[in-house]
């Protein structure tokens, strides 16, 4: 029999989605895949209600429906003060993670250089490979999760043809500042490089911390190559709704990715979504408030459970270092966790280009209820570890 294809070979299946099914064998509380248990808004359930007995069941436009890419824009002019077209400068995709696949896929060629920031979301490691591109990883360093401007530029020297920037990040919760925001602009145009931005969690960011759209700094809208998702501002995961938006002559290109990717996101979803796409301000308000309660009830949690963890800035994520258990095998350590404490996390090794073994991610993206019961069932996790931490099961 032929050999099967080598691009899959140095990375294996999510290590998200495998914790979110240990999580079901093992009936623990899942805050490894980070969806909600809560239901969407009731606006938006109730136009898709209509949306079903209308006619928008067969194929929309290949790049998204008309409709839903001038609300998009409202939208991004309402919130970056740009201008965009909706026919020129958006697409609209299944998810944000084609979104990535198909940003990288049109700007890469095979054998190209990119950027990855570690600790990063999972997808950007495989996206590069996926597409023949050499990832260069440049190391945020915990538990601030900053970046060092010198490895940095000695990452620009090796002449990338793209960097990818997570704000506000995903795993670490870091929402990067105006001055480092700068220093990668300032390396972009100086060495020429495209910039792909993941702002999935544009909406969530907390006091005091301020979300800066990338593209909106000078002379970065012309390089940047903006990937969103409506996932988690609405509570959608399922829908797979995402979009990219940037130049024409990029989107140009990503329209004939796309189109062979997928050919076009659900025809019925991008009809409703249209419906949240115009909620004014009070919306995204509520929607910060009601997460950074979640963030208060969980994170205050931990420090009475005394777990050494990175107050995430936005997003829904913490990193907790769990160094203090011997821990020198995540994976297992988690599947432990689950099994034995009742609450699944994601081995931090899955983000990390490194070798570091000793963090896990929760997520908060729940009911205020299921996340007490996960501090209650953590209280457990201490004296079960530290009993556990000699018999070299992780």
């Amino acid at each position: 029999m032929p050999t099967l294809s080598s691009r899959t070979d140095t990375f294996t299946e999510s290590m998200i989605r495998k914790m979110t099914r240990i999580a079901i064998d093992h009936n623990a509380i899942n805050l490894s895949q980070g969806f909600p248990d809560f239901n969407p808004p009731k606006a938006l359930l109730d136009r898709l209600s209509q949306v079903v007995y209308e006619n928008h069941h067969q194929y929309e436009v290949t790049w998204g429906s008309q409709k839903m890419r001038e609300a998009l824009a409202a939208k991004h002019k309402h919130f970056t003060g740009q201008t965009i077209d909706p026919d020129k400068n958006i697409v609209v995709t299944c998810g944000s993670t084609e979104a990535m696949m198909a940003a990288m896929m049109s700007v890469c060629n095979p054998g190209d250089k990119v950027i990855v920031f570690s600790p990063f979301y999972e997808n950007y490691g495989a996206d590069a490979i996926l597409t023949s591109a050499t990832p260069i990883y440049v190391p945020l360093n915990p538990p601030a999760f900053t970046f060092d401007v010198d490895q940095l530029e000695a990452a620009f020297h090796q002449n990338p043809k793209a960097i990818i920037l997570c704000n506000p990040s995903n795993p670490s919760g870091r929402v990067f500042r105006m001055d480092e925001l700068q220093v990668i602009a300032d390396f972009a145009q100086k060495y020429d490089t495209f910039v792909i931005v993941d702002e999935v969690y544009e909406h969530l960011v907390y006091a005091p911390n301020k979300h800066i759209y990338f593209s909106t700094l000078p002379g970065m809208f012309e390089r940047t190559i903006t990937c969103n998702s409506l996932s988690k501002t609405y509570s959608i995961t399922g829908w797979r709704l995402g979009y990219i938006v940037a130049p024409a002559h990029i989107i140009d290109v990503a329209k004939k990715v796309h189109d062979f990717l997928t050919v076009g996101a659900a025809a019925p979803l991008q009809e409703a979504i249209v419906t949240a796409l115009q909620f004014d301000d009070s919306y995204y308000d509520q929607l910060l408030s009601i997460y950074a309660e979640k963030r208060e009830v969980f994170i205050n949690g931990l420090k009475r459970l005394h777990l050494n963890f990175t107050e995430p800035e936005g997003a829904y994520y913490v990193m907790v270092d769990v160094s203090e258990f011997g821990v020198t095998d995540d994976i297992r350590f988690c599947e432990w966790m689950a099994k034995e404490v009742g609450v699944a996390a994601v081995p931090g090794s899955s983000f990390f280009h490194e070798n570091i073994q000793h963090y896990i991610r929760f997520h908060f993206a729940k009911n205020v209820d299921t996340l007490t019961e996960a501090l209650n069932r953590l209280e457990t996790l201490r004296p079960k570890a530290l009993a556990a931490k000699n018999s070299h099961i992780w």
